[in-house]
Parts: C-alpha cells; structure tokens; sequence
C-alpha cells in the first residue's frame, strides 16, 4: 500500500487539484492508497476540502487545532501513516500546494521496489526542471545543497531539503524506533535536512528521480522564510558536526 502524507496550512486554493491529481493517479496505475491530510491549524477552508475529499477517495484526516508548524504536521502524518502501515509500504511525503505532480510517485515506487529505502524528487539531477521560482530563491537552494553535499555527503543524493520523498515504511519505523519523537526536532522547513541527517546514520539505500516543481501553480505567497530558514538550517548542521 502506498499512503501519501500531506501536511496543508492554509491550502484551500490549491490543495483541491492535488486530491483529485492524486486519485486519478492512483486509481489509473490500480494501486491501493490512502491519503493521510494533516489540516495544520489552517484558518481558511483546507479543513473543508479535505472533509469533502475524504468521501471521494481513501483518505485519514488529521486537524490541528493550533497552527504547530510543517515539524509538527509531518510528525502528525507519519506517525498516522505508521500506525497503518506494513514494513514492506511505501509512505510518500508531498507538499499540499499542488506543486508536486503526484505521477513521479511511479519512478519513485520503482526505485524503492529496486532496493532503496528512500528516494527523492531531486532539482539537481538530469531531467529537473524548475518553473516559477524567483532567482534568488534559486541559487539560495543551490547553495544549501552544495554545502550540505559537502559536509554531509550520502551516496545518491544531492536535494536535501525537497519534501517530495518515498520511504520504505520500514526504515521509517526503524527511525522512530531509534530516536522516537527526536527524529523531527528541527522547527520550520529545515526539518527536512534534519530527517534525511538522522537516516544517513542508519546507512539506508537512497536515490533521486528528476523533480518538475511547478511554482507557477502554486496559489499565495511561500510559507518558507528563506532568511529563518537558513539559520535553521546552520544550527542543525552545527549540531550534527558536533554529533548532538
């Protein structure tokens, strides 16, 4: 089974096409799915949207009632999608502002099926495309992936910071059976960086699928202050250098 974890905020506008790109996904490659939606404290209509979805396809949802932060909503999901999963499932993050095309789930799901334990929607690899994304934004992105690559290299990646991402259940229950509720510390978007650091100590099996990121469909501002972000970021990988 595959359960796609889908942690919104404030995501009425652009949430209702991924559902419905998800589903047509799914039901056409005949795969059994759920979608486990995290409504973190939103305070616009994405609760409603995931309740009328949720009659139309296979779907867990989960509210907060207070805003927590995508750390906590990704928590919330995993942790849901856990409780339902086999160690041979596939659990898939994926931003809920529809500017993941779900059909890359279907290379991912090759790849895990290959032998990896973690495969990732990458922007830095033959076949990427990113459409919609200010320059700056860009080269910021660019920067931290470097970096990163070199001071924390892992074999087969170079996108540490997409969400867009396929784990074998089981080296995600492994992970929490390890570092419990550590696992995601790190506050904001660098959370991702701080799961992928805590895996790379496990030494699973990972890889990349070229990523199209389509900003240009994405509705409102970004969620993501670039400039909390990066110090996020060189705390967490302060911390890690120190082995904390």
């Amino acid at each position: 089974m595959i359960l796609i974890v889908l942690p919104a905020y404030n995501e009425a506008e652009g949430l209702p096409a991924l559902l419905d790109s998800i589903r047509h996904v799914m039901d056409e490659s005949r795969l059994e799915y759920k979608v486990v939606a995290v409504d973190d404290g939103s305070s616009d209509a994405t609760w409603e949207v995931i309740g009328r979805h949720a009659s139309q396809m296979p779907m867990v949802p989960v509210r907060h009632e207070q805003n927590r932060g995508l750390a906590e909503a990704l928590r919330s999901g995993l942790q849901v999608a856990l409780s339902q999963a086999a160690p041979s499932d596939v659990i898939v993050t994926m931003d809920a502002d529809n500017t993941h095309a779900p059909g890359l789930v279907m290379r991912m799901l090759t790849l895990v099926r290959e032998g990896h334990d973690v495969v990732i929607g990458s922007r830095y690899v033959s076949g990427a495309r990113v459409v919609g994304v200010p320059f700056h934004r860009r080269v910021l992105s660019y920067s931290a992936s470097l970096l990163m690559r070199t001071v924390f290299p892992i074999k087969g990646v170079r996108d540490y910071t997409c969400g867009f991402r396929a784990y074998r259940a089981s080296i995600l229950q492994a992970a929490f059976a390890r570092y419990s509720e550590r696992l995601i510390s790190q506050k904001g978007f660098s959370c991702m960086v701080d799961i992928l650091l805590k895996l790379r100590r496990m030494d699973p099996i990972m890889g990349e699928v070229p990523l199209v990121l389509r900003y240009d469909l994405k509705h409102g501002m970004s969620k993501m202050r670039a400039a909390r972000t990066i110090v996020d970021t060189l705390v967490l990988m302060a911390r890690n250098l120190r082995g904390s």
